[in-house]
């Protein structure tokens, strides 16, 4: 099975699709085997694309005029310890949101933790991500994650 690094873009005015070569920004992920991440993790916040990259535990933000990724802040938990897997991120409104384990108060054992931050309201080095809920003893992996009514 082929590694999908190609990527489309519609053109609703002309009705085609342009590809984009080498779009996704986990595609030198280091020491992980590519059949061990999960998949993309991505999300849309006001019509810009972001990415948990799952290599750097970074957040980039994806330039369409230029096919290109830049960094805009860290997540606020580590993505790279389980290649990816256990890590929600998803849009919500304004807001980017991530669900995964630890990252709240130095606790990092089976505590699930929801954090949100605007893009717009904060870069790399601005605004923290806010702390929207903690679980308590709730095993440290997300299996699945669906956002409803933001």
């Amino acid at each position: 099975m082929g590694l999908l690094f190609i990527r489309s873009r519609d053109n609703i005015e002309t009705r085609s699709w342009r590809k984009i070569e080498n779009m996704y920004p986990g595609r030198d992920a280091g020491t992980f085997h590519p059949a061990m991440r999960s998949p993309p993790l991505v999300a849309v916040v006001n019509n810009q694309l972001y990415s948990a990259d799952q290599a750097t535990n970074e957040v980039k933000k994806y330039d369409k005029v230029n096919n290109s990724w830049s960094v805009v802040k860290r997540l606020p938990v580590r993505a790279d310890s389980s290649y990816g897997w256990g890590l929600a991120f998803k849009a919500c409104g304004n807001s980017l949101l991530v669900v995964g384990a630890g990252g709240h108060e130095g606790h990092d054992d089976g505590v699930i933790v929801l954090h949100s931050w605007n893009p717009e309201e904060g870069n790399r080095d601005g605004q923290e991500w806010n702390v929207l809920a903690v679980k308590a003893r709730a095993g440290a992996f997300v299996y699945n994650c669906a956002v409803m009514g933001c």
